[in-house]
């Protein structure tokens, strides 16, 4: 059973929703491509399929089942802190925008041809978003058996 672990680092970029266009094939046939909505999510997932480039001991993709785990880091706004350090108001945990699932979105869209073939063989997934310094994502993949 093989892990890879590696560490994205910035501020991660939610994948957001799709749009589809319609277009003629060479063949006449109608075809469907999908494009991000999110066009700040294109430099951010080239940053994150680099990081997993550089982690991978192994040119193959993953074929089997995976377990997934990401750690998203958040910076705290300025306006969590008073004269005094952090305000005893500030929220524990970051529950504004972008969330979690669609921050995970863009990392899957990431990996996909670059650690496994399809991110439907993630099987089992932790997500989580924490206030922290510095900003950036932390990702655990784990081939079952």
């Amino acid at each position: 059973m093989s892990i890879l672990r590696f560490t994205v680092p910035g501020r991660a970029a939610p994948g957001g929703s799709k749009k589809g266009f319609a277009f003629h094939r060479a063949n006449g046939k109608l075809g469907v491509q999908l494009v991000d909505a999110n066009a700040k999510a294109k430099p951010w997932k080239a940053i994150v399929a680099a990081c997993a480039l550089s982690a991978r001991t192994s040119p193959a993709l993953l074929e089997g089942p995976l377990m997934f785990t990401l750690r998203f880091i958040r910076a705290r706004p300025v306006g969590h802190y008073g004269k005094k350090g952090l305000r005893s108001s500030a929220p524990p945990y970051p529950t504004t925008r972008p969330d979690v699932l669609k921050l995970a979105r863009a990392v899957e869209d990431a990996l996909t041809g670059i650690v496994w073939r399809d991110d439907a063989q993630i099987v089992s997934e932790h997500l989580t978003k924490e206030f922290g310094e510095p900003e950036r994502v932390e990702v655990e993949i784990q081939e079952l058996d």
